[in-house]
Parts: structure tokens; C-alpha cells; sequence
């Protein structure tokens, strides 16, 4: 029995065929999956739309999806045959839809005309879930004696430049940054962003195999080399006499890896609060010397003094913090902190499903809206407030959609209205990530 469509339906679905994503392809994935041998009673075209809208607002019980299923179909469906379906061929359907939606570009990037410094601006960044107990044995987390914490660990992977994601994964809360960093496909000509718990010196010198450059926060009590006698730098020493840093040093690996040295003063409001904060989340107190280094900023990078100087390295990396706003606006519009006692086929059904939904949101919607946008109301629209937006609002995105096939370069009613509610306020002290985002231009 072919689905039944009603409004909203038709507009999720006009969304993948305004992506050249049609009804048959997705039954063509349903197959190739193993998710239907034949047609039956739940068709997965709806499945999968009943798995998007649900598991984007928050928890995605089988009762759930069952109501929604009967709400769209008109057909009665019980728990029990939605339980049958969330399976592992389900879950490599969702993978499928998600790889074909994630490749899809609606509208190019269109670059200003200076040339780039770099092909690809690479952000990558982790964070922390909480999990039922349940699922203890397969993602780790915390135990002691007074309580059992289960964690998992999703690991993302965004493209500045282009503005796309490539990759995500969900792994076990055991599994730790920096070996989730090498895992990581560079190119030459690349340029990643990442925090000090991707930091080791083999990674650095990854990078330099590749002809790929990096920019790393400084981790306390890395032994950082004399170029000439490779003997240890006192660095708090060495900040306290020259008070800014930039010269290359070696890492204290087999290779002995070259790497540069930049460090800048920062603000005694940025210091303190950066102290206040260690404080905080240390279990003892930090030691005099680690609170006195934060008051600068230490950086680690490959790219040459001739090409960006030391105040640019820091502009830089300050891009590093939107992979940081874009794991707020999962935590804060798609019910990421909120996962019922689920079994783990079914947490990962539901978790892959919300990657549909963010790729849909970010890189399909807010890219080309935020360019237009800019463009012609010079406003900055805000990612966060986009999401909040769009999952409130799903029935706007096929229609942003047509407005944008129809007219690129003009934003038409609704992405107007979009931007009314979803731009940045103007700010006098911080500027927005597209300020900061003219920093990757020569």
C-alpha cells in the first residue's frame, strides 16, 4: 500500500526532492539495506520520517513513533511491529539516508574574492551524553562507589570553508580525543582546529607528513625543547621575561618534531575568569605556576611566521568555537541530554536520526540562508536560533527551500521572517563567528 501523505509529510519529502532525493531512492536504500524485503504494513518513507520529526524533539518511545505512524498513515499500527523495524537493518537505512543527505550541496559556498589561505578549515571537537545504565558494558562513562554514570562520547568533525560536516561518530566514553583525532582523513593543504586533548606530537607531525597545518591550545606540563640543545623550556620563565612569544621550538617525541611557539597576553577579565574556572573543575587546587600560565594564550602550529603572524593565529583559532556553538544548538533544540532507558540498537536508531536532522538544519538550511541573508539585509543570522527555528517550525524548511531554488540571491517571505527572530543582537565586545570568519582570507 502506497503511504499516505498528508501536509507535513509532503513538505519533508519536497525537502529530499528539492535535494534530487526522491520516494524511489529511498525505497531503493530501504532495500538495499535489508530494512523490507516487501512492502508492508509500515512503509519506510514514513518510518523515517516519523524517526526525523520524533527523535528531534526530545525522547522517541516506540508508543511514540507507533501514534505518529497512524497519525500519517491512517492506518492502524501497534508498538510491537514498530519495535520489529527498529533493528540493525534500520539503523544502516538511516546511515545510508544520512551519507546522501550530508554529500548534498543546495547551494554552493560562494568565497569572497581574496584567496584562501588553506583548502579546507578543519573543527573538530567531542562531547558527552548521558546514557541509561543499561547501556554501562558497551559505552563506559563513571563508576566509584556511590553511583554508576554512563557517558557515550559523539565525535564531530565540520568543514569551515565549505561549511559542511564530515564526520560524526558515537563512541565509547573510554575512548579519548587524541585517539580519536588520528583517525582523522587530512589532505594536504589542510588546516585543523582542535583543543588540547587532541594534542600529542605524532599528530603534529601528522600533519607536516601530509603537507596539512594545525593550531592547538597549549597542554600544561608539555615538554617543550630547545631547538639547538634540546634541553626543556621553562616556559612560565621565559613568558615573564619577553611577555610574547613567537619562535619555533621541538617536541619531545622520537622524531623530535619542529613546531612554533606563539603566545599572547590576554586580558586580566579573560585570565581570571579562565582561573576561576580551573578552580572550579579541578578536584584539588591547581598549582601557582599552571593559574599564573593562564594568563596567556599558548599556541602550537605549523604554519610559518612568514605566512600568518601571531595575532592571526589567534584570530584563527578562535573558529575553532563553532563546532562548541554547534554542539550547544543539539544540546539546546534537539533533545540531546535527553535519552529515555533505551536499548542500544534503538539509541543508535535514534541518534543517527538526529544527524539527519542537524545536516538539514545546518548545512542545507542555514548555509545558503545565512550567505543571502548577509548579503541583502547584512544580518548575521545566528546558528542556534536557526535550529530553535527550524525544529519548532518544520513545516518552513521545504518552503526555505523553495525560495532559494527560486531565487538565490533574494531571501522571500519566510526566510525574511527567519531572520527577524534568528539574527545575532548587535553586540559591542565580542564580534560574531562571520566577523571572525574573514580571518581565513589572505
Amino acid at each position: 500500500m502506497e503511504p499516505k501523505l498528508n501536509l507535513e509529510k509532503i513538505e519533508f519529502f519536497n525537502l529530499f526532492n528539492a535535494l534530487n532525493i526522491t520516494n524511489d531512492v529511498l525505497l531503493d536504500l530501504a532495500f538495499e539495506s535489508g530494512l523490507i524485503v516487501r512492502k508492508r504494513t509500515i512503509y519506510p518513507t514514513d518510518l523515517l520520517f516519523a524517526l526525523c520529526l520524533e527523535s528531534a524533539q526530545g525522547t522517541v518511545s516506540y508508543n511514540d513513533l507507533a501514534a505518529r505512524l497512524e497519525s500519517d498513515t491512517g492506518s492502524s499500527v501497534s508498538k510491537v511491529s514498530v519495535w520489529k523495524k527498529i533493528n540493525a537493518q534500520c539503523l544502516i537505512f538511516l546511515k545510508k539516508v544520512f551519507e546522501l543527505v550530508a554529500r548534498k550541496k543546495f547551494l554552493k559556498v560562494k568565497h569572497e574574492p581574496e584567496s584562501l589561505l588553506f583548502n579546507r578549515i578543519i573543527v573538530q571537537d567531542s562531547t558527552i551524553i548521558r546514557l541509561p545504565q543499561r547501556l554501562f558494558d558497551d559505552f563506559s562513562g563513571v563508576s566509584n562507589g556511590h553511583s554508576t554514570v554512563c557517558n557515550a562520547r559523539i565525535q564531530a568533525a565540520y568543514e569551515i570553508v565549505n561549511e559542511q560536516f564530515l564526520s560524526f561518530s558515537i563512541d565509547s566514553y573510554s575512548k579519548t580525543d587524541y585517539q580519536a583525532g588520528a583517525e582523522l582523513d587530512l589532505e594536504k593543504g589542510d588546516l585543523t582546529l582542535r583543543d588540547r586533548g587532541y594534542l600529542t606530537a605524532d599528530e603534529i607531525q601528522r600533519h607536516l607528513d601530509l603537507g596539512a597545518d594545525c593550531i592547538y591550545r597549549y597542554k600544561y606540563k608539555l615538554v617543550l625543547l630547545d631547538p639547538k640543545s634540546e634541553e626543556p623550556i621553562d616556559l612560565l620563565a621565559l613568558l615573564k621575561k619577553t611577555n610574547r612569544i613567537d619562535l619555533v621550538i621541538k617536541l619531545n617525541n622520537k622524531s623530535k618534531t619542529k613546531v612554533r611557539l606563539v603566545a599572547l597576553p590576554v586580558s586580566e577579565e579573560i585570565a581570571n575568569h579562565r582561573r576561576m574556572k580551573a578552580k572550579k573543575e579541578n578536584k584539588s587546587m591547581p598549582n601557582a605556576e599552571y593559574l599564573e600560565l593562564l594568563g596567556w594564550g599558548i599556541y602550537l602550529t605549523t604554519i610559518a611566521k612568514e605566512i600568518v603572524n601571531g595575532d592571526r593565529i589567534f584570530t584563527l583559532y578562535k573558529l575553532r568555537w563553532r563546532i562548541e556553538i554547534i554542539f550547544k544548538s543539539w544540546k539546546s533544540n534537539m533533545a540531546f541530554d535527553r535519552i529515555h532507558n533505551v536499548s542500544k540498537i534503538q539509541l543508535w536508531v535514534i541518534l543517527w536520526s538526529r544527524f539527519i536532522m542537524i545536516i538539514i538544519c545546518i548545512q542545507i538550511i542555514y548555509t545558503p540562508c545565512r550567505l543571502v541573508v548577509k548579503a541583502v539585509l547584512n544580518k548575521d543570522l545566528s546558528l542556534i536560533k536557526v535550529t530553535h527555528y527550524l525544529i519548532r517550525h518544520p513545516q518552513k524548511i521545504a518552503g526555505i527551500l523553495k525560495e532559494l531554488q527560486n531565487d538565490p540571491c533574494k531571501p522571500g517571505p519566510i526566510i525574511a521572517i527567519m531572520a527577524r527572530y534568528c539574527c545575532y543582537e548587535k553586540r559591542k565586545k565580542r564580534t560574531s563567528y562571520q566577523q571572525d570568519l574573514s580571518a581565513i582570507y589572505s
